[in-house]
């Protein structure tokens, strides 16, 4: 590597999760900036974990999302390997281990002075990408910092979530002999962060600046699924084959946008559906919304139902993927970007 390529490295930022059940309440602490959850809704957590594999002492293998993103780390710096853009990637976590703070300390006693922050999060939404971005600008004093904002249309990733798509659309056909439709999803966010800055919100208790205008999330989110919806186009996928909706709404009360996922089952069994394929286009991997969300408990809402549920797999280790966010990193893709040098502590 050059001088200039091993003084600027890469950031992926993720959620983050707890590696055993006995830190769920302080895990769940950061995810809302130090507000105490009732016990009853650690407990709920703690046993939908238990139901995806997460035990009281460390497996194996990491849990299912520090696995995947730290997969997608290494994937991604192979990428770049040889290539103009060649640099180090590194992965820092919101809420949990490897800590954003943490890894850009090492960072910077790594000689790195510029960092290009990617978040693993493609849709835009100051209740999520905004909070990255704080936690790494609150870290890099003294450094510059590229910050990328968004990647909702970036092609490769619509095309990477068809590539998964086409084939359990074509086997859940076959199966059922009759079309079935798509329902493409995106987790939900609480009404009154997406709307206004709130004084109340998880956002502006952890520091962020208050906001008075619309979030871009919800529009980046059905962008995403309208986009992966136009590549099947050429497999057959129409306008009237697929719909969209917002799910794993908290379970600490208050309201979150939609629609659900429970009443879109409900409307298509209405419409005479037989089943249906779920895609959720705002996760890169597999963690606790999918694998115990979808896999466990929409199917069991869906066999109550009478409907058959199907699930894409996620992106995980794909290519196309590890492409989009080589593209990103590289500049050959033109994402949002926010650029700025933190100035160092006095």
């Amino acid at each position: 590597m050059s001088e200039k390529s091993t003084r600027s490295a890469v950031l992926l930022l993720a959620h983050g999760t707890p590696n055993v059940l006995g830190e769920m309440a302080e895990y769940l602490g950061k995810v809302t900036g130090g507000r105490p959850l009732p016990t009853e809704v650690v407990a709920e957590l703690q046993h939908r974990y238990a139901q995806i594999g997460l035990g009281e002492t460390p497996g194996i293998e990491p849990p299912p999302l520090t696995k995947w993103t730290l997969a997608q780390g290494r994937l991604l710096e192979e990428a770049l390997r040889g290539t103009a853009s060649e640099a180090k990637v590194y992965i820092g976590m919101r809420n949990w281990h490897p800590f954003i703070a943490d890894v850009v300390r090492q960072m910077r006693l790594d000689g790195v002075t510029h960092i290009k922050a990617v978040c693993l999060a493609p849709q835009n939404s100051r209740t999520s990408v905004g909070l990255y971005r704080r936690a790494v600008l609150a870290a890099a004093t003294g450094m510059e910092v590229e910050f990328v904002a968004g990647w909702a249309a970036h092609p490769l990733l619509s095309e990477a979530f068809a590539e998964r798509l086409l084939p359990v659309w074509k086997q859940a056909g076959a199966e059922a002999g009759r079309r079935i439709p798509v329902l493409f999803t995106a987790h939900s966010v609480p009404c009154r962060t997406i709307m206004t800055g709130d004084t109340s919100t998880a956002a502006t208790r952890q520091g962020a600046p208050p906001q008075t205008t619309p979030d871009t999330y919800a529009v980046e989110a059905k962008h995403t699924a309208q986009l992966v919806a136009e590549r099947m186009a050429a497999a057959g996928l129409s306008e009237s084959d697929w719909y969209f909706a917002f799910q794993s709404q908290g379970v600490s009360g208050g309201p979150w946008i939609g629609p659900t996922v429970e009443d879109t089952f409900r409307a298509l069994k209405q419409e005479g559906h037989a089943g249906v394929i779920m895609q959720p286009i705002g996760f890169l991997c597999d963690h606790v919304e999918i694998l115990y969300d979808i896999d466990i408990a929409f199917r069991q809402t869906a066999q109550q139902l009478g409907l058959r549920l199907w699930r894409a797999e996620s992106l995980n280790g794909s290519a196309l993927l590890v492409r989009a966010l080589a593209e990103i990193v590289s500049g050959e893709y033109r994402a949002t970007v926010d650029e700025v040098t933190v100035p160092a502590e006095v």
